[in-house]
């Protein structure tokens, strides 16, 4: 009831505009965002992607009536969770939202689809599943994929001037391609595979198109060299202009463009939230004297709604904040803040004394153990195993079958469990293996499953004459897997690690757009190459075996290099062949196998490879160099500077450089580490402490907007904060802003 209290006014103001009465909206509306949801939306979107494995040409073959009834109930799920989304949005903003109209459209054509290929089956006539290529529509187009679609936006805004680039490196590329036509045409060259040497024009264009990427470097040029080592000057001439030059272009152009859109869309977003927290306080402020405010009562029942993880003494801690002078009341200001506040992750701290000094008070307290835990809190100590893990690794390249080499490992694994036992024994364990204590989770189970992986091997060693490869292999996995931990002992690299995590959503955000667009070439692909190449065993007797079933492959490169199983006989070997093609090296040889049919089929593996590699790969880069620029200069807001100070005012604060051993214990959640000092003990008092989260954990979103609104100069953000404040709900959002980035 306290929640539908909270958004009672403003539901009712828009009743006549929704598809549901009252108290179903509520109900939808919940059940829409609610995780389970989301998360079933996921799998029937990728389960809907996976028939392509089952299907014709199919990976493990199932029967068309089951592919059939499983897309049928995909695309049903589809059409529920649209209608579903229907009942929550108002009507003219879902019939003019064009996502939902693609949705709707690609459900229409996959029936479509589906339907003419099972009454030609019937008939026995094979038919192209030409619907199977709008698939990946379903995963950019729900409201759950907005960074895909954000991706998407990047790209549509920055092909413009990309197109201008590429006209231009086309130019240049025709340009050389002419002159070599001129300059060795006529000199009856011949490559080593004993073919004419630059005698088609059409030829020249495209291997000097491979030579941009620098796949077919040096062969495409021997010939010429072969015969005067003047013609080095031309092609070392088009390295320069095409491959140094148009190709740095490139990602400058995409890089600058796709920061310029990215800030825009940033500022708009920056706008609509703020625009929206003024309306979510008009709808619920009380008059107090001269000026409206927000009650505590119904600004706790907020933030209970819309937080509801945050713990009740952080909520408390946000009170305090946002009403400094306890009033009773958040002010307009105080309130507009909120957003950014609920976006600083606090972590909470309790203090809790170790299990020992309560069990064994006298022992842990006595003076051998104090020396023993300050000796362990020590920075010396950190360094003392690093150096460790230097001297182990450099055994771990050594001979195993030395016997002292042997007989070392233990001692080596001997080491690293008295270092963890001895952690425990200084630091409160719950807060040692906290949630977000990575490092020390993760040197524990590699030490552990190290330690019983190498139990395992000796005992079978001993007692039988059984010898597993496969356990030695994991054994010397976790081996070199315990020298990453070393990684985070050094202050440069901990900043490289910190990007590394901040941009993970982002590269799963990447992998979707890659994955879409493989899914795309990957479907298009099997239906023009399909069958044309065959994989034999290497014993194989069956006719052309060695031109991978296809005469016309006789001598070629793709034969000559075993390339068979790269091939589009299915979805999987489709997919492996893309991701070749997305590493450039040797695709030309690749696109050979591919165009064995006609040459025009070369026009497909261009199109990959502008797509993918000069488009998508170069904005991908752009996020990272971004990404790291603002891990290397990023400072603390000014809202998360106000929650520190909020925090020392209360005296529960715990700043960031007074972390004993941060390099050892990265935001541990204990307060006996953190507020400890490097030599001693200070006692301390049950009860909970803040700090704000290490730049680690931000979300790839929470990034984007810090990545830019410090560039934004003041006079170009729209209205200023104080204009915003006094916005009504009746002001007009502006024409450029839209729906998409509202929501």
């Amino acid at each position: 009831l306290a929640e539908m209290r909270l958004v009672s006014a403003w539901v009712c103001a828009l009743r006549p505009l929704f598809m549901v009465p009252l108290p179903s909206f509520y109900r939808l509306y919940y059940l829409y965002n609610h995780w389970i949801m989301r998360t079933a939306t996921y799998f029937f979107i990728f389960l809907n992607l996976s028939l392509a494995v089952f299907e014709e040409p199919a990976v493990y073959p199932l029967p068309f009536l089951v592919t059939s009834l499983v897309e049928v109930l995909c695309l049903l799920v589809f059409f529920g969770r649209l209608v579903h989304f229907a009942k929550v949005t108002l009507r003219n903003v879902f019939w003019k939202d064009t996502k939902n109209i693609c949705i709707m459209v690609a459900i229409l054509l996959s029936l479509t689809d589906l339907t003419i290929c099972g009454v030609l089956r019937i008939y026995n006539v094979r038919s192209i599943r030409w619907s199977r290529i709008v698939r990946p529509i379903f995963l950019i187009n729900f409201a759950e994929s907005r960074q895909i679609r954000r991706a998407f936006r990047s790209i549509r805004n920055t092909l413009p001037e990309i197109t201008y680039v590429f006209l231009l490196f086309m130019f240049s590329l025709l340009m050389f391609s002419l002159m070599a036509l001129k300059l060795f045409g006529e000199r009856n060259l011949q490559t080593a595979e004993g073919m004419p040497y630059f005698k088609n024009y059409l030829e020249i264009v495209f291997d000097l198109y491979v030579l941009v990427t620098a796949a077919n470097s040096p062969d495409v040029m021997m010939p010429a060299f072969d015969f005067s080592s003047w013609y080095a000057l031309f092609f070392i001439a088009f390295v320069i202009v095409n491959t140094y030059i148009f190709m740095s272009l490139f990602l400058a152009v995409v890089y600058n463009n796709y920061k310029k859109h990215l800030k825009n869309e940033i500022r708009k977003l920056a706008y609509m939230k703020h625009r929206k927290m003024i309306e979510a306080f008009n709808l619920l402020k009380e008059e107090e004297g001269a000026q409206f405010v927000v009650r505590e009562a119904r600004w706790k029942q907020l933030v209970k709604l819309v937080a509801p993880d945050t713990s009740n003494s952080h909520r408390e801690l946000l009170l305090r904040i946002s009403d400094d002078e306890q009033k009773g009341f958040i002010d307009k200001k105080s309130f507009v803040q909120l957003a950014d506040l609920l976006n600083i992750q606090v972590i909470t701290l309790k203090i809790r004394s170790h299990p020992l000094g309560q069990w064994m008070p006298r022992v842990y307290k006595s003076a051998a153990s104090r020396f023993l835990r300050s000796m362990v809190r020590h920075r010396g100590f950190v360094w003392t195993y690093d150096i460790i893990i230097l001297i182990n690794a450099i055994f771990i390249a050594l001979d195993e079958e030395t016997p002292y080499i042997s007989y070392a490992e233990w001692v080596f694994l001997a080491l690293y469990i008295a270092e963890i036992l001895l952690k425990v024994y200084t630091y409160e364990p719950r807060a040692f293996f906290g949630k977000n204590q990575f490092w020390n989770w993760f040197d524990t189970l590699i030490i552990f499953a190290a330690l019983t992986a190498t139990i395992l091997n000796t005992t079978l060693k001993s007692t039988t004459k059984y010898n597993s490869q496969q356990i030695l292999d994991i054994v010397f996995i976790l081996r070199v897997l315990r020298l990453i931990r070393i990684v985070d002992s050094v202050q440069r690299f901990r900043v490289i690690m910190n990007t590394l995590i901040n941009i993970v959503p982002t590269m799963l955000t990447f992998g979707g757009l890659t994955l879409v667009v493989y899914c795309i070439f990957a479907i298009i692909g099997m239906e023009l190459f399909y069958g044309k190449i065959q994989f034999f065993p290497a014993n194989s007797n069956a006719p052309h075996a060695l031109e991978c079933g296809n005469p016309a492959l006789k001598d070629s490169l793709f034969a000559r290099g075993k390339y068979c199983k790269n091939n589009f006989n299915n979805f999987a070997s489709s997919f492996i062949v893309l991701m070749e093609l997305t590493v450039v090296n040797q695709w030309h040889d690749i696109l050979c196998g591919g165009s064995v049919t006609v040459q025009a089929a070369k026009l497909y593996f261009i199109a990959f490879h502008i797509v993918m590699v000069i488009i998508i790969v170069n904005i991908f880069v752009s996020f990272i160099l971004e990404a790291f620029f603002v891990e290397y200069s990023l400072e603390k807001s000014e809202v998360e500077t106000a929650i520190e100070q909020k925090i020392q005012e209360l005296g529960m604060g715990v700043q960031e450089d007074e972390l004993q051993d941060e390099q050892l214990l990265d935001n541990m959640e204990s307060a006996e580490h953190d507020l400890e000092g490097e030599g001693e003990t200070k006692p301390q008092s049950k009860g909970l402490v803040f700090k704000i989260a290490s730049k680690r954990y931000r979300t790839v979103d929470a990034l984007l907007q810090r990545m830019f609104e410090a560039e934004i100069p003041l006079e170009d953000e729209g209205p200023s904060f104080e204009e915003i404040l006094n916005l009504s709900p009746a002001t007009a959002v502006p024409s450029n802003l839209t729906s998409e980035s509202a929501a």
